[in-house]
């Protein structure tokens, strides 16, 4: 089930973000552009609970996976050649979406994106946006699966301490 996050949540979002980064240490495999204690931490959980834009996936009474989504658009997003004319009402975008490395590769991603478009869709947005750090291979894999476009890349100023090049996709809800 995917739902709303609650401050009981908190905890497990907490983790989940420390999951991937003890498995990108553990692996030497580091997919993610995140720094541990920065971004993303519990600041990042609360801060979007508070704005009521945190959902969460929950598997067997487990949160296995987060999300941030909302409307914001970085600065940067003006850079890129966006195919989909739409007013920032009309673009949900997806931030820091996690599913703990226990539970990748079950589709729960995939789940948690589907979900994503149907609250799009249902807010009347007609377009879907997100980035992901240049060197994520599985994301930039697994969105074209979904039917997302490359629409770009640019250069971050990410979360306000990291300059570094994002690729940026799109899919037309409409």
């Amino acid at each position: 089930m995917i739902r709303k996050a609650t401050a009981d949540d908190l905890e497990a979002v907490s983790a989940i973000y420390e999951a991937v980064l003890d498995r990108e240490e553990a692996t030497g495999c580091r997919w993610t552009n995140w720094e541990r204690g920065v971004y993303p931490c519990r600041a990042t959980a609360e801060k979007a609970l508070k704005e009521g834009t945190l959902y969460v996936a929950e598997v067997d009474g487990a949160v296995l996976g987060c999300a941030n989504l909302n409307h914001v658009q970085p600065p940067e997003y003006a850079k890129i050649p966006w195919t989909v004319a739409a007013k920032p009402k009309e673009v949900l975008v997806i931030h820091t979406l996690c599913i703990h490395p226990d539970a990748a590769g079950g589709g729960l991603g995939r789940r948690f994106v589907a979900y994503a478009e149907g609250l799009a869709v249902g807010k009347g947005c007609r377009a879907m946006r997100l980035d992901t750090y240049e060197g994520n291979a599985p994301a930039a894999a697994f969105y074209p699966k979904l039917g997302y476009r490359l629409a770009g890349e640019t250069e971050f100023f990410f979360e306000g301490f990291r300059q570094e090049t994002l690729i940026c996709f799109e899919k037309n809800l409409a």
